[in-house]
């Protein structure tokens, strides 16, 4: 394992050697599975100490993890500049929801932006807003309007980059400032880029969160979620995962930690080709609209430039003057794309959405796109051959106008 300042390694580099600081790090490459609901103890002294510390690497009991969580963890934190440590949960939607309640409190307001998860937005309107907390949608391209947005109870900011569904980038750091200066905290689901290719916290944001089911899996078969924040917010958010109960699966953390030494090469690979089939998109006359923030020419591609260093395989299109049943006809004549929720796994994905019903500040369809209707489809680009992919969707295409 790589030895001096681990901040001055390479991303690729930290992929390979992050968490590899335990025991086992020098007989085996990685960390033994530790399946142990109960941890023992060598005396009653012993036992009683142990209440005393809540860090990971001290035994204690198996809902605060062990070695093969802990290890996970601590690869995650090495990715996050400016990282204290990281919180693992059993899903994406745990670590928003874990984070949320860790920051907030009956009788605060929550401002979300427009574009987030749907998950995210039926949290604030569901769960929280049982629990007293109440939620504001803001348009987060609308700087202005974002600022005067806040008041004396506004106590956390829940940010999206780039927006779920139709991908708009927006200036995090300029939202993460206003949100710092109003004494709100910031949040960031941050499972597009990663921290390869968006480094939440040092773009200004307090916690970020990631949704380890997708890219850091990458292979469809773990449910995970995290996150990452300086030591303050880490305090409570690790608290509070305790107080819910959260725990994952040592197994699942072990196909977690297996897929992140390889989510660098595997999202080189897929945002180049997400690159290359959106510019064919881009071409296609049964294409109105291309939503890639890779693109140039898409909303906030020069925020994207300005700010990541990274991409993925997920972008969106809408078909111009089709509708539904057209769609249909195109993602169910599709042969190496699977129909199905979720991404960042190696298999090509295709989706139907419709986003007026998930919008509440941000018009839709655009304005000037020529368009009436908002017939999307979301791919999610795997590791399939290019031109492969490509040819898929042309066909698919002729049997869409074939109905």
């Amino acid at each position: 394992m790589a030895g001096g300042n681990k901040d001055k390694l390479g991303k690729g580099t930290r992929l390979v050697t992050g968490g590899r600081s335990g025991d086992f790090a020098g007989y085996v490459v990685n960390p033994p599975v530790w399946r142990a609901s109960t941890h023992l103890y060598e005396n009653c002294a012993a036992l009683r100490e142990g209440v005393k510390g809540n860090e990971d690497g001290a035994f204690f009991y198996g809902r605060r993890g062990a070695p093969t969580q802990w290890s996970l963890s601590e690869a995650l934190t090495e990715l996050e500049p400016g990282a204290h440590g990281t919180v693992l949960y059993p899903s994406g939607v745990a670590a928003i929801v874990g984070a949320l309640m860790a920051v907030l409190r009956a009788g605060d307001v929550l401002l979300v932006t427009d574009n987030a998860y749907d998950p995210t937005r039926n949290a604030a309107m569901g769960i929280l807003k049982r629990y007293g907390v109440e939620h504001r949608f803001f348009d987060p391209l609308d700087l202005d309007r974002f600022e005067e947005a806040f008041c004396e109870r506004t106590k956390a900011v829940m940010l999206e980059c780039p927006g779920s569904l139709t991908l708009e980038v927006c200036d995090i750091p300029a939202l993460a400032r206003i949100a710092r200066d109003k004494g709100a905290v910031s949040l960031m689901d941050n499972t597009w880029a990663t921290s390869l290719g968006f480094a939440a916290l040092e773009h200004g944001c307090d916690i970020a969160i990631t949704a380890l089911t997708k890219h850091v899996g990458g292979h469809s078969d773990l449910m995970m979620g995290a996150a990452t924040a300086g030591e303050r917010w880490y305090r409570r958010l690790r608290q509070t995962s305790q107080q819910l109960g959260h725990v994952v699966s040592p197994d699942d953390a072990a196909l977690a930690l297996r897929g992140l030494r390889t989510m660098g090469v595997r999202l080189e690979r897929e945002t180049a080709t997400a690159l290359e089939i959106a510019k064919w998109l881009e071409q296609r006359p049964e294409v109105a609209h291309v939503l890639c923030p890779m693109l140039p020419g898409s909303i906030g591609h020069d925020l994207w430039l300005r700010d990541f260093t990274g991409g993925c395989g997920l972008f969106s299109f809408v078909l111009r003057d089709r509708d539904d049943a057209a769609r249909c006809r195109l993602i169910d004549a599709l042969d190496l794309f699977g129909i199905g929720y979720s991404w960042g796994g190696f298999e090509s994905l295709a989706l139907p959405f419709d986003v007026a019903p998930v919008r509440s500040r941000m018009a839709w369809p655009k304005q000037g796109w020529g368009v009436e209707d908002s017939c999307g489809i979301r791919l999610s680009i795997g590791l399939e051959d290019p031109a492969d992919l490509i040819a898929d969707l042309e066909q698919a295409m002729a049997v869409m106008d074939e109905g």
